[in-house]
C-alpha cells in the first residue's frame, strides 16, 4: 500500500470499521477495500486524512457508491477539516451516508498554535450553527475559529439521525483512540494537517536577517541567526548589500579623500615650520 495513503479494515458482527489516513489522490487504493467490507453498516474514520484532491474526490464518490450498492449503510466519523470542506463543496460526497462526528479548526493568535476539536453532529443543535468554545492548551485563552461558520457548518443542515448509534459508538470505543487523544494540537509553522480544502501543508515565509554592522573593537564572529555574517569596521561605510542580490559597491572617492587629508596635514606642518624659521631670522637680525 502507498506510503501516503493508509487503510485498515476491522469487523464486528454486522459492522465494518474502516480507518483511512494520509492523502487521497490519484494513487489511492480505495477499490481494493470494497471486497473487504461486510455487514449492514460500515463506519469510516477520516480523522487522519490530511488532503484530498479532485482525482481523489472522483474515486471516493465512485467507491462509496459501490459500497452502498452492497446494501451497506455508511457512517462517517471524525471527518478532518479537509473532508468537511469537500462535503460542503461536492453534493454527493457522502452519498446516502451520514456524518456522526467531525473536527473543528481553531487558531490561537497569542501562541501561534492550531488545534482541531472533535464535535458530535447531534450536539451542534439547530442552525445557525456556531463553533463551540475552545481554549488554547498553551495559554488557556479562548481560541479563534479558523474558518467561516456559515460555510464550514453548512453540511449540518441536511444531516439525518444515525441508526443504531449505541452499536456504532461501541465499535468506535474499541478501535478509536481514547477521549484524551481526540483533541490534536499542531504548530502553525510546518504543520502537517492544516485546515481548509485541498491545501497542502505550508509553513510561514521566512524573513531574511539583516546584517549587523560591527563597531570598532567588536568581535568579527558572525551573529547567530544572520545569513549575512558580520560586517567589519573597515567595511562599514564602504560597502552595502542585501539578500535581494544587490552587489557590494565601493563608495567613490573614499581613498582619494583620505590621501587628500594627509597631504593637507603635511602642508600645514611645512608652512608652520617655514613661519618659525622666518621669525627666528628676524629676531636674530635685530
Amino acid at each position: 500500500m502507498s506510503q501516503k495513503f493508509q487503510a485498515s479494515v476491522h469487523h464486528r458482527d454486522e459492522l465494518s470499521f474502516v480507518k483511512l489516513a494520509g492523502v487521497i489522490d490519484e494513487d489511492n487504493e480505495l477499490t481494493e477495500l470494497t471486497d473487504k467490507i461486510h455487514g449492514s453498516t460500515v463506519v469510516i474514520d477520516l480523522g487522519e486524512v490530511d488532503r484530498i484532491n479532485s482525482c481523489g474526490v472522483r474515486d471516493w464518490v465512485n467507491w462509496l457508491g459501490r459500497v452502498e450498492n452492497k446494501n451497506t449503510d455508511v457512517v462517517l466519523v471524525e471527518c478532518s477539516p479537509a473532508i468537511v470542506a469537500q462535503i460542503n463543496l461536492v453534493n454527493n460526497f457522502t452519498a446516502s451516508g451520514v456524518v456522526k462526528s467531525f473536527y473543528v479548526p481553531y487558531f490561537c493568535p497569542e501562541c501561534d498554535e492550531e488545534k482541531v476539536l472533535l464535535c458530535e453532529t447531534q450536539d451542534m443543535g439547530p442552525p445557525p450553527h456556531e463553533p463551540p468554545t475552545c481554549r488554547c492548551d498553551e495559554c488557556d485563552l479562548v481560541m479563534d475559529f479558523d474558518d467561516m461558520p456559515d460555510s464550514y457548518f453548512a453540511f449540518l443542515t441536511n444531516q439525518r439521525r444515525i441508526a443504531k448509534p449505541e452499536r456504532i459508538q461501541s465499535l468506535l470505543d474499541e478501535f478509536s483512540p481514547s477521549d484524551e487523544e481526540k483533541s490534536k494540537i499542531r504548530s502553525r509553522v510546518g504543520s502537517g494537517n492544516l485546515s481548509g480544502a485541498n491545501l497542502p501543508s505550508q509553513s510561514l515565509p521566512t524573513v531574511p536577517s539583516l546584517p549587523s554592522i560591527s563597531r570598532p573593537g567588536s568581535s568579527s564572529t558572525s551573529r547567530p541567526g544572520s545569513s549575512f555574517g558580520h560586517i567589519t569596521s573597515s567595511q562599514s561605510g564602504l560597502h552595502t548589500g542585501n539578500s535581494l542580490g544587490l552587489h557590494h559597491q565601493e563608495m567613490p572617492g573614499g581613498a582619494a579623500v583620505a590621501r587628500s587629508s594627509s597631504s593637507l596635514v603635511y602642508a600645514l606642518v611645512a608652512v608652520l615650520l617655514v613661519g618659525i624659521a622666518v621669525l627666528a631670522v628676524i629676531l636674530l637680525g635685530n
